[in-house]
């Protein structure tokens, strides 16, 4: 790092304090103001919100790494973005006519308190297990591996940058709420584009060209039994990983879970002032998720291609691992620390630290909404507006601490736990996605059928889980049913089957049960709208947000076609 790269990071953490300082300064009054930003956000900041809370550790690390080892299979999940208007344009009308604040809130108006409750559980222990670890461990990776520092003080260097990242993203999230979320987002989406396009542009100028970083690529994939070639997205359906029909409908389900009912990214959509600006927000945010697969994928293949042609000349890119194998997962800061001139190099190294922080702020201010909104509420509904912020103040700050004694665990386990993530994903997202769908589309969906179908979910998905943990650590197990199903079928093809198992228990329950009150589901189900919601509604939007819907869905289906 030299001293340009160090004036560069200075002007991004001044800029940033200025941001925070000016939100801190606009007064929380109340929870909305607090955890919603006052419900006054526009379009471009709900955008922006969405994409610089999605990008974090998993792409800069995980999405490159998955770049560098597998090709453009992982691209799947990443294209998927274009369902951030499923939630723009189906379910934000049926979120902003039940006035709720969280995800559980709206199951609870559709289903029962009781739906509500798993939900929020669900939801808190995956977002500080998961997200929040995996981001703290990854950040202090990154920065260790950018900067080139083992020990400062006597202290290894990644308990530094991991701890530091921790502190200074829940300080400005505790004080400033949503709102420092979404503003400081509008200072980090474009810092972290162009970082990210610098090293896109100067990767691909190292290696030569587009067709000589597709030559390098054109290899089977470094995984056992592979099918196909890096730079192939549809993969033989015998492939053990990445089954072309199992990749799209296990990233389907994923995607839909993740982008229209999970709390991180539908927090974003809820601070809309109106139907039209959260709408437009997610349009804008699909057209930004179309470039992650360009800006941390496609780096991920331009390092193996450059290591690949290292080997050439008796050298190494990439650092190896023990077995003597290219490092996948240390793609993108390599090519940060190896090909980017001064200046530069510090302009990336904010966009980093722009991704993770917001990532880590979105996770902080989701889970503290969760815990307040969600539980201490409904124990103490008498309890002040004022007293709900300091609440989800001192939530956040217990966020914080468990984050960080996560930390010695994570760094133990890091990479088998990183591993797991995606299989952790495909198993929670089925029972929440059935809940939803059929929740939002069937009328004679049961407050207990809701729930059963959210039960099921946890117990298979558990199940699979468990059984994943046991037979990876005993490979002399007899062969069974049970281990053919709950370990060895493929983990997307289980998550499609998964998500049929949970409808059907929905559907089954519902019909079994009482069905729920017209006056309970008014507005919340298709088929349910007053004549002047589907007013309100339509004024909402015009040929412009069709014009725009049609043209993201048409690069999406060129892209499939391109790598197909």
């Amino acid at each position: 790092m030299a001293l340009l790269d160090w004036i560069v990071i200075g002007i991004f953490c001044c800029a940033l304090i200025g941001i925070v300082l000016w939100v801190v300064s606009q007064k929380n009054n109340n929870s909305a103001d607090y955890f919603l930003g006052g419900k006054d956000a526009t379009w471009i900041a709900i955008g922006a919100s969405i994409f610089a809370s999605n990008i974090g550790s998993e792409h800069l690390i995980g999405l490159a790494g998955a770049g560098a080892s597998s090709g453009m299979a992982m691209a799947h999940w990443e294209i998927q973005g274009w369902m951030i208007l499923i939630l723009g344009w189906v379910f934000v009308p049926f979120y902003t006519r039940s006035m709720v604040y969280t995800m559980p809130e709206f199951l609870e108006r559709r289903y029962n308190t009781q739906s509500r409750t798993i939900l929020s559980v669900i939801s808190l222990i995956s977002y500080v297990l998961t997200k929040v670890a995996v981001t703290v461990y990854a950040g202090g990776l990154v920065f260790q591996q950018v900067f080139g520092i083992k020990e400062l003080w006597g202290i290894d260097f990644f308990w530094i940058a991991a701890i530091g990242l921790v502190l200074i993203t829940a300080l400005y999230t505790i004080f400033g709420g949503m709102k420092s979320v979404l503003y400081t987002s509008v200072l980090q989406t474009p810092i972290l584009l162009l970082g990210s396009l610098i090293i896109l542009v100067l990767g691909m100028r190292a290696i030569g060209s587009w067709d000589l970083m597709l030559q390098y690529c054109d290899v089977k994939p470094n995984y056992e039994g592979a099918t196909g070639t890096m730079i192939h997205l549809m993969r033989s359906n015998s492939d053990p990983q990445y089954p072309w029909l199992g990749a799209l409908i296990g990233s389907a389900v994923i995607g839909f879970w993740y982008w229209c009912t999970d709390q991180y990214i539908v927090q974003r959509v809820l601070s809309g002032k109106n139907e039209r600006e959260s709408r437009r927000g997610t349009i804008f945010g699909a057209y930004l998720k179309l470039l992650p697969v360009f800006l941390f994928l496609i780096p991920g293949m331009i390092a193996f291609a450059l290591h690949q042609k290292s080997l050439e000349t008796g050298a190494t890119f990439l650092p190896l691992l023990e077995d003597g194998m290219p490092n996948a997962d240390a793609a993108f800061p390599t090519l940060v620390a190896k090909i980017l001139p001064a200046g530069v190099k510090g302009l990336v190294v904010c966009g980093i630290l722009a991704a993770l922080m917001s990532s880590l702020a979105s996770l902080f201010n989701s889970s503290a909404m969760l815990f307040t909104i969600d539980f201490w509420k409904r124990l103490k509904p008498q309890t002040s507006e004022r007293n709900l912020v300091r609440i989800g103040q001192m939530a956040t700050v217990v966020i914080v601490i468990l984050g960080i004694l996560w930390i010695p665990i994570m760094r133990s386990v890091g990479n088998v736990l990183y591993n797991y993530l995606q299989d952790v994903q495909s198993v929670l997202a089925p029972g929440i996605a059935a809940a939803f769908l059929l929740g939002i589309c069937w009328k004679r969906a049961s407050a207990k059928g809701g729930m059963w179908g959210l039960l099921s979910g946890i117990i298979i998905g558990l199940t699979r889980l468990g059984a994943k943990v046991y037979y990876s650590n005993t490979p002399d197990a007899a062969d069974s049913w049970f281990k053919y199903v709950f370990y060895d079928f493929n983990w997307l093809f289980f998550c499609g089957v998964m998500l049929v198992v949970c409808c059907l228990v929905v559907i089954v329950v519902s019909l079994c049960t009482e069905a729920p009150d017209k006056e309970k589901i008014q507005g919340l189900v298709f088929g349910t709208s007053t004549p002047e919601q589907i007013a309100a509604t339509r004024q909402s939007w015009n040929h412009w947000d069709v014009i725009h819907t049609i043209i993201i869905l048409g690069i999406t289906v060129a892209f499939y076609i391109y790598f197909w």
